[in-house]
């Protein structure tokens, strides 16, 4: 039996890269590829079997689908996730690309194409159904990324960050700091509130800086329910990590918020990510507030 016996044949690494029109499938395959994947765009659901027949490819596969497949359904497609799941030869992962409603409009409108399931009709409709029809899909994600604020560069750096080859299995851990101003990280898998932490904003030499400077970072840990709280998020992470990690999840996101996502959730989110870094893990920040560099809000 030699090379052939089951024992000796690697796992297929697939992703499958789906979510709404617009909100860049297309820079996530294309970044997939540049990581060294093979990559397929819209492939017919039925030829799937067939692709995945014989030995395991030389190369990891990323697969692009989206309501524009012919074959296109959503219970058609769920489906073909369950299926894939089931495969105990495969190393597969949900790649969903979700983007708010607002953002997609304006990306048709700039770009004057027709939404695929508008038609003639308002954008905003086509956006609502096909929204609809992947509400279950988005359900089953293994990586969920919101593109609304990501610019096509940043997108390419977050996909080669979570895909980037490897020949270990890791847990890609994400800590991001945002503004409850402007929402929800819909990509989080757990989120926490800074807001009961005493606030820079109102010292006047800390304002104009940000959580990353040790003077603010300094301040939030001197309120005197900061150390009970940090450490309990922390044992609370240390004790979750590995149980994700056995399960086979491959990438968890952390988000800390504060009203302006400028001074207390980054410097949670920095005290945190260097903690756990020291624990082991792989981690990574990102701080959305500051990305958009407004620098209003507190």
């Amino acid at each position: 039996m030699g090379a052939d016996t089951p024992a000796s044949i690697e796992k297929q690494r697939l992703v499958l890269v789906t979510g709404p029109s617009g909100a860049g499938r297309g820079t996530a395959i294309n970044a997939l590829e540049d990581a060294g994947y093979e990559a397929i765009d819209n492939i017919p659901l039925s030829l799937l079997p067939r692709l995945l027949q014989g030995p395991v490819h030389p190369r990891p596969l990323a697969l692009g689908l989206d309501v524009r497949n012919r074959e296109f359904s959503t219970q058609a497609l769920l489906e073909t996730i369950d299926e894939l799941h089931a495969r105990t030869a495969l190393e597969f992962e949900v790649l969903y690309l979700d983007c708010t409603d607002d953002v997609l409009l304006r990306r048709f409108s700039e770009t004057r194409r027709r939404h695929p399931l508008a038609g003639s009709e308002d954008p905003m409709r086509g956006i609502g159904r096909e929204k609809q029809a992947l509400e279950p899909v988005r359900d089953r994600a293994s990586v969920l990324i919101d593109s609304s604020d990501l610019s096509p560069h940043e997108m390419r750096s977050e996909i080669t960050r979570l895909f980037a080859l490897d020949d270990g299995l890791r847990l890609a851990v994400s800590l991001h700091s945002f503004s409850y101003k402007r929402g929800l990280p819909r990509s989080a898998d757990m989120v926490f509130d800074c807001r009961f932490l005493q606030n820079p904003h109102w010292e006047a030499d800390l304002r104009p800086l940000t959580g990353s400077d040790p003077r603010v970072a300094a301040y939030v840990a001197q309120d005197v329910r900061f150390d009970r709280f940090f450490a309990q998020v922390k044992d609370l992470c240390s004790s979750l990590l590995p149980a994700y990690l056995e399960e086979g999840k491959s990438h968890f996101t952390i988000a800390f918020g504060c009203t302006g996502g400028r001074h207390r959730s980054v410097a949670v989110t920095e005290m945190m990510a260097e903690a756990l870094a020291q624990e082991g893990w792989q981690v990574s920040c990102r701080h959305r507030e500051l990305e958009r560099a407004t620098g209003q809000d507190r």
